[in-house]
């Protein structure tokens, strides 16, 4: 039987907000964050929040963007979770509204089987501060996940999500076991289980 269980990326696989560690180039973690934090909890419109503080990140040089994804904190126990699941015969996928840059680096390292995130647009090695791709709105994992089930054939009740933020909502709607992992208020509401410490393995107690 096909099982499939959906990552959110930052502050879930990884430990920490992968915007606000760029934005930190320019002087304007603080500023990123403030609005990152209002997004999570739901106050803003996801789509609206992430163009605006894409658009902070104008003039950051793609190869310096590309060194800061590529030395990121994972959550603790992520490799090992995404070993075991995958031990288990759960197909592992990451879906996150941040960037291509962290997640598909990150996929050869944590191990989950596909990615889909978003692109910083650049022109001349540079960033211009516009954003595109396949986790652009509140909605999007929700679809998405819509989208795998009826590819891979795999029911709602052997659908795992984990994430932490209100644009996780969407597929939580989806999943028969929905796991908020250090989570926003808004997300705990909805969750099947919470797990309040930053290790990772702690859900496989929930799912195996």
């Amino acid at each position: 039987m096909k099982k499939l269980a959906v990552f959110d990326f930052d502050s879930t696989l990884m430990d920490g907000e992968t915007i606000e560690i760029i934005a930190s180039e320019v002087g304007l973690k603080d500023e990123v964050a403030k609005i990152t934090k209002r997004a999570m909890e739901g106050e803003l419109d996801f789509f609206d929040s992430l163009t605006y503080r894409v658009s902070l990140l104008k003039g950051i040089s793609l190869k310096r963007v590309d060194e800061i994804c590529h030395n990121l904190p994972y959550m603790y126990g992520a490799a090992e979770t995404v070993s075991a699941l995958k031990e288990k015969g759960f197909i592992v996928v990451c879906f996150s509204g941040g960037f291509k840059n962290a997640t598909e680096y990150a996929k050869n390292i944590l191990g989950y089987d596909a990615d889909f995130s978003n692109i910083l647009h650049s022109k001349g090695g540079i960033l211009t501060g516009q954003v595109g791709g396949e986790m652009m709105f509140s909605d999007s994992k929700g679809q998405m996940l819509q989208k795998l089930q009826s590819i891979l054939g795999i029911s709602y009740e052997n659908t795992v999500a984990i994430g932490d933020g209100a644009n996780d909502l969407s597929m939580f709607k989806y999943a028969g076991t929905r796991i908020a992992f250090c989570a926003k208020q808004c997300l705990k509401e909805a969750a099947t289980f919470c797990i309040e410490q930053k290790d990772l393995s702690l859900i496989l107690e929930k799912i195996i």
